[in-house]
């Protein structure tokens, strides 16, 4: 995967899961390598709605290889899409998005625009379709 340069020129947020900056009207997501949990996932969302005022925003998250959730989680992170984001583009090696996609949204359809790339042009560019 491409190498993400964490910017120096604007603010960044740390949060148990990621790294969250803005950039172009897009929120992005540097994702940690730790396992999701309820918890975590419960307190990200409530991060998240914090950093975006609450409107909901396009994520881009650069995919981080990080342990399977549990099914719990698989279904809560599914559901919680929609509060804080528009669209998400996943940047990942080939084959863990779609893995991801798999995982998450098995049983239900997304309740957002999902889409994965192997690098951030593209996604960006597929993103700013819903700034």
């Amino acid at each position: 995967m491409q190498k993400v340069n964490i910017p120096s020129d604007r603010p960044v947020f740390e949060g148990e899961i990621a790294t969250y900056w803005f950039e172009e009207c897009i929120l992005v997501s540097l994702s940690k390598a730790v396992k999701r949990t309820v918890a975590n996932i419960s307190g990200n969302v409530t991060l998240v709605k914090e950093l975006t005022g609450g409107k909901r925003m396009p994520l881009l998250i650069y995919l981080a290889k990080s342990p399977v959730p549990d099914k719990a989680t698989r279904k809560l992170s599914a559901e919680l899409l929609a509060v804080n984001y528009k669209a998400m583009a996943m940047v990942s090696e080939p084959g863990l998005g779609q893995l991801i996609m798999k995982l998450v949204f098995r049983f239900k359809p997304s309740p957002i625009p999902v889409k994965s790339f192997t690098n951030d042009h593209d996604a960006k560019a597929w993103l700013r379709q819903f700034i």
